[in-house]
């Protein structure tokens, strides 16, 4: 896992599928903190074009740059369809926000052969670490050989 992290974090133009209108998302906290943090975001929404003045892309191609990894952060259930669409791509690094992922959800994406990130944060890894996502990486490290 400490090898995804590093293959997954290292790329700083990454696909973002979970912003929304619920202002109270992680997806969207998570697109202001990495965003802060130097990477460049786009954001994958099927039906919004815009959210909160960001721009939203339907799918993959209609992106016009080459994008290294895609962030999810959405309910479990959407996620196997969304490993499909990221396979289909081209696209290997993904990061599922800790508590998206599934048993199933794991044992897809290696099968699709997905270098994979999950039960993890990503403010916990990607660079500068803050505040109380420094202490929790920290801890984990400790705790966890993965």
């Amino acid at each position: 896992m400490k090898q995804a992290i590093q293959d997954f974090i290292k790329h700083k133009k990454i696909a973002l599928i979970g912003l929304s209108h619920k202002k109270n998302k992680f997806g969207n906290y998570a697109y202001k903190e990495l965003t802060a943090r130097g990477y460049s975001l786009y954001p994958i929404h099927p039906t919004e074009k815009e959210i909160d003045g960001i721009r939203c892309y339907p799918n993959f191609p209609s992106i016009n740059e080459k994008i290294d990894g895609v962030f999810v952060s959405v309910s479990g259930g959407k996620i196997i369809p969304i490993l499909r669409e990221i396979a289909s791509a081209g696209i290997r690094n993904v990061w599922l926000q800790q508590g998206c992922e599934s048993p199933e959800s794991i044992e897809e994406a290696k099968g699709l052969g997905i270098n994979l990130v999950s039960k993890k944060c990503i403010l916990m890894y990607a660079e500068p670490v803050k505040s109380f996502h420094k202490f929790h990486r920290v801890i984990s490290n400790l705790f966890t050989r993965s």
